[in-house]
């Protein structure tokens, strides 16, 4: 097995994600077979609590596994199906080698950092990167040097010694001061001696900025950081097209360089689709505008993290149908205030997308985009909790006699519970007790002429669903449930008759969605096959 690692110094954010994704990219174009494997020093065990406020959206594996947001971004680079072992986080190890302790596996040892601790990191990296895979790309989430992550980098030491085919790759930044106006090497000098200090030596520098490295800058940290000039790499910024990067490390010959560390003689990287992906990226004109009315804005600033998988879905299924992609941010909260550049937004759009979400804030303002959409004939897609608003709306406006519908998440007294706990849920425990993972959904169209679902076509994450109780009053009215679980009694897809688009969904369709192979519900209906 060769082993790929990804570092981090100076500053959170630099990009290891895309970074790791895109040198997995460039390994699986060379012929090779790749899998990633993220590390997350947090003392979670996974994402599956987080405030998307502060750590961007969970992204639920097709076992269920609630994981970062990179794991996200592998699966949608690499095109390939990543498990909740992919994701290493302290609190998995932690709480694996304590289970361990209380049944004596380490036979009256005393537990420590090192050995036990380390070992098990090892060990968990080695259990993952099996064949058939030939290059596993891990990449250390954080900054090189944070106390937590150190119990990680001692392990990826001394996994480097044992297993010999052991490529590391930093990346760092090279800020240009304004007062100066010339590239500043000193940043990723120092990351680079605390990286050594800690018993790992970067083979490659990947050197993020603004603008491409200049030629003396690129000299200066070959020198101090002991590396060939020709493996201190120019990642510069190339605006929304991060399809671009996997090029632009091509173009350097990123390859030849881990292939030289890890001993392996391939062919060339073809990337003639991939290509040709973000040269029609680049190439599109015609803009469509889709509002998304989201409740994870942040006061002060767009937190697009919060919802990443659905926009990287729009941008697929955007690029499908040759149209240039423009996302408008609405708060759901401006909406009841009647906020009016919220307002406009929302009037303006081609399209309205309700994503999921936790909690009673926001959620009137989603109702009234759903109201929106369908009085006004505007597509509408709503996910998990967008489809639970929608079915909520419908209620109020169309059936009379249920003004007050509401979900019994936001009002646990409410005379018509449209949406309900579900059954086998856990009121007391958070994390990991939603329905998630990938689920079979059965088309109920017999009776609805031009069924949108049966020309669509899951990843499932939440705690709440349709009132069974309720679906046929709904339909009589218009509103279909026309796919629905195995059972037949839990509500998977929603959609308005005699409108344009008008679909809810209570799975996740953009945890499935690739470039080149977009999600249907993104499309409008729109099958990969129509695409082509």
């Amino acid at each position: 097995m060769k082993y790929v690692v990804v570092t981090g110094g100076g500053m959170s954010g630099l990009g290891k994600g895309v970074t790791s994704s895109s040198v997995g990219v460039l390994l699986q174009a060379c012929g090779l077979r790749v899998t990633c494997i993220k590390i997350d020093p947090y003392l979670n065990i996974d994402a599956g609590t987080m405030s998307p406020f502060e750590h961007g959206e969970v992204f639920v594996l097709q076992d269920g596994g609630e994981a970062d947001l990179d794991l996200g971004n592998y699966e949608r680079f690499l095109d390939v199906t990543l498990t909740s072992d992919n994701n290493i986080t302290t609190g998995k190890i932690n709480r694996t080698v304590m289970e361990k302790e209380r049944r004596g596996a380490y036979l009256g040892k005393t537990v420590q950092v090192v050995p036990h601790v380390t070992d098990e990191i090892q060990d968990w990296i080695q259990r993952v990167a099996h064949a058939p895979v030939d290059v596993c790309v891990i990449e250390l989430g954080g900054t090189v040097g944070d106390i937590e992550s150190c119990p990680f980098v001692e392990a990826l030491a001394e996994l480097s010694y044992r297993v010999g085919d052991f490529c590391l790759i930093h990346v760092s930044h090279v800020p240009v001061l304004s007062a100066v106006g010339e590239q500043k090497t000193k940043p990723t000098q120092h990351s680079v001696r605390t990286l050594r200090s800690l018993g790992l030596a970067p083979n490659i520098l990947a050197c993020r900025s603004n603008s491409p490295l200049e030629g003396y800058a690129r000299e200066k940290l070959a020198r101090s950081c002991h590396v060939s000039s020709g493996n201190v790499l120019s990642l510069h910024d190339v605006g929304k097209n991060v399809w671009r990067v996997p090029i632009l490390l091509r173009d350097q010959k990123a390859h030849e360089a881990v292939l030289r560390v890890l001993n392996l003689d391939v062919k060339e990287p073809d990337l003639k689709e991939w290509t040709a992906r973000a040269e029609l990226f680049d190439a599109l004109v015609e803009p469509v505008r889709i509002a998304l009315v989201g409740k994870y804005m942040g006061l002060t600033r767009i937190n697009k993290d919060a919802y990443f998988s659905v926009e990287k879905a729009l941008m697929h299924a955007s690029v499908a149908l040759r149209k240039k992609l423009a996302v408008d941010w609405v708060p759901a909260e401006d909406l009841e205030d009647g906020t009016a550049p919220a307002w406009n937004k929302l009037k303006g759009a081609d399209g309205i997308l309700v994503p999921g979400g936790f909690g009673d804030r926001g959620v009137e303002g989603k109702i009234l985009a759903a109201k929106h959409a369908r009085e006004n004939r505007i597509p509408y897609l709503g996910i998990c909790l967008g489809m639970q608003v929608a079915v909520i709306e419908f209620a109020r406006s169309v059936l009379l006699d249920m003004q007050d519908a509401n979900s019994t998440e936001f009002d646990a007294e409410t005379k018509n519970p449209c949406v309900v706990f579900m059954p086998e849920g856990s009121r007391t425990h958070m994390g990991g007790t939603m329905r998630l993972g990938s689920r079979r959904t059965y088309f109920h169209h017999d009776n609805h002429v031009g069924c949108m679902a049966a020309r669509l076509y899951g990843n499932v994450r939440h705690r709440y669903e349709v009132n069974p109780e309720m679906v046929a009053r709904f339909e009589e009215a218009g509103l279909w449930f026309s796919g629905r679980d195995e059972s037949g009694e839990r509500m998977e897809i929603v959609e308005l008759g005699e409108h344009p688009f008008y679909v809810g969904v209570q799975f996740h369709p953009e945890f499935k969605s690739r470039p080149g192979k977009p999600s249907p519900v993104f499309t409008g209906g729109k099958k990969n096959s129509d695409l082509n």
